[in-house]
Formats: structure tokens, sequence, C-alpha cells
């Protein structure tokens, strides 16, 4: 428990790639996990293990709505968005109103049980950027009205409403802005890069790369990337962020399809087609705060990571894999009860 009593925790997009690790995590450490989402992306295959552990409970839900108030959380992480642009931009309202109205209902959870939560922000924020590396102090450079800004300026104003929530209503908030990050459940048609070009390598096509494949992004393992939020979340509550947390690394779209494809044993081959409007050219977190405040730094390096995320998508990629569903199957998850 790392000194810490058992808690119920709450995790908004729980079976998401981000929140299926997170509950993972929460429950080795003795928590009691509710784990939130209305499965618009994310996976009930992420979650179908933790089925039967009886500290686990599944709510469908979407953030949207009012919640509960029979839910009684200690603590409240909100990751309750689609990440990808191919995701987010598929309904652009729908995706504005989780970012925002999201943020609202529960961070009002969160005030009327006294409870802590952590909002799960972005790089995006920062937009395609002018200053390079990025600090938290940098306001960014963000397209208010293109194909992006419903996931951008969504994250930025759920931003807003945590901050306001802790000067004027006496919520303890936490906001960790979460640069590119890789690893097990993430979705293999989500369209991030590493995704994308780990399934087409294992299934012999070329690699899609967008643009010259020069710009650079900072990849972060997912393990280390839930050290850092749950580093946060327990962290002094003089610290709320925002604070980044990314890897330190920064390599090029290329470099990462050249690493994917020595990994995979693929020839290397390419389709290079047009940028998407507004993707951002360079992306570097600067890590002092996470340094200084968490005592936080990624731990797993690049090769070491991809072959771990290599794996899991080869055994997901079987042809007698089972088959995924947005869905929830009849039974097997206990109901909610306040």
């Amino acid at each position: 428990m790392n000194g810490l009593e058992r808690q119920r925790v709450l995790v908004a997009g729980g079976a998401g790639f981000l929140g299926a690790n997170l509950c993972r995590r929460l429950l080795r450490e003795g928590h009691e996990v509710i784990c939130l989402d209305n499965f618009l992306t994310g996976k009930q295959s992420n979650i179908d293990d933790l089925a039967n552990d009886p500290a686990f409970t599944l709510l469908r839900h979407d953030v949207i709505e009012p919640m509960d108030e029979g839910i009684r959380p200690a603590r409240i992480y909100n990751l309750a968005c689609a990440a990808s642009p191919k995701h987010y931009q598929a309904d652009p309202v729908h995706t504005l109103r989780t970012c925002v109205d999201g943020a609202y209902n529960l961070l009002e959870l969160a005030r009327r049980c006294g409870a802590r939560i952590l909002q799960a922000s972005t790089s995006e924020v920062y937009g395609d950027p002018d200053v390079h590396p990025q600090p938290e102090s940098y306001r960014g450079k963000v397209n208010i009205v293109g194909i992006r800004s419903c996931y951008d300026e969504g994250k930025r104003c759920a931003e807003t409403l945590f901050a306001d929530y802790g000067r004027c209503k006496g919520v303890q908030v936490k906001i960790a802005r979460i640069f590119n990050t890789y690893g097990p459940y993430m979705a293999a048609d989500d369209g991030r890069v590493v995704s994308n070009f780990i399934v087409q390598a294992l299934s012999g096509s070329k690699l899609t790369i967008y643009g010259d494949g020069s710009q650079t992004r900072a990849l972060c393992y997912v393990d280390d990337l839930i050290d850092g939020l749950v580093g946060l979340m327990n962290g002094p509550d003089t610290f709320q962020g925002p604070v980044n947390l990314g890897g330190a690394q920064e390599v090029t779209i290329q470099e990462i399809a050249r690493h994917i494809c020595a990994l995979t044993g693929t020839e290397p081959r390419f389709e290079y087609l047009p940028l998407p409007p507004d993707d951002p050219v360079q992306r570097l977190p600067v890590t002092t705060l996470a340094e200084r405040h968490l005592g936080w730094r990624p731990r797993v390096g690049l090769e070491q990571g991809l072959q771990r995320t290599i794996a899991y998508f080869r055994d997901r990629l079987k042809p007698a894999r089972r088959e995924q569903s947005c869905g929830i199957a009849p039974g097997g998850y206990k109901a909610f009860s306040g």
C-alpha cells in the first residue's frame, strides 16, 4: 500500500489504454477500484481479467451526465476522453463535452465527497509549439477552430475548471499533462503512431508515415506514466501542477518506424501521406517539476518498451484471439451499489 490506507478510487475512462493499466496498478496496491466507462473507445477486453476481483466494480456511465450521488470515492482519476485524433475527431462535440462537462461533473462529485481528484490533461494544450522543449509555463499555440481543437481546447478548459475548483471551492486538485505514451492495452485501431506502426509491421504492410517523418515525439512507456500519475495523486497537497509527464528522449517519426521494423524483423517499407492539419512538428517535455516535486523520471528505455509492446500486440493479433468488443457482455461484473 506504499504507506496509504485502502481507499475507494474512481477511475473515469478505466477501460481505456491508460485506465486499464491504472486500474491494475491500484488493485495491486490493495485499493477498491470503481472503473467508470461509456465504452465508446474503451474495450471490455481490457478489463475482462479483473471481473472476478472483489475489489473491482464496473460502472457503465458517460461523464457528460451527472454522477450518481451514491458513489463516494476518496480519490478520482479523470481519464475519460478519447486521446487519439481518429477517435476524438469522430464526434468532436461529444469530445468537447467529455472534456468540459465531464470535468465539471467529476469535480462536483469530488466536492460533495471531499475527494482528491486528478485531471489527465495532455501535451496537446501546447498545440504546435513555438517553444521547444515545452515547460509548463508555456501557454501554447492552439488553433481554436481547427479539427483538433475539440480535444486541445477541451483539455485547456478542463484545466481551468480544475484550477478554479481548487482556488474557489477548496477541492484538492491535481493536473498532469501527459505526453505521447505507449504500451500494453493500446487499441490496435486507434491511429496512434506506435500502435499503427506495430500492427502494420506485424501484418507485413507498409508503415504509414504522415509528412516526411522528421517530426519528433518523446515516447513514454505506460508503466512510467502510471508511476507519475500515482505519484502526483499521492504527492503533497501543496503541489497540484500542472506537471509534464513524458519521455526524455526525442525521436523522429521515421526513427520510431525503423526501430519497430528492426524489432519485428520487418523490412522497412513506408508509405508517405500528407501531414494532417495542426499536427505538431515537435514535442518534448521539460520534466524538471516532476523530478523536483515527485522524484519522477521515465526509467524504461525505448527499445525495452517497444519490445514489451510488440509482444503484447503479437499475442492480441493471433488468428485465434478473442474478438474484442466495446459492449458489455452479460454477467461477469457486479453491479455498483453506493
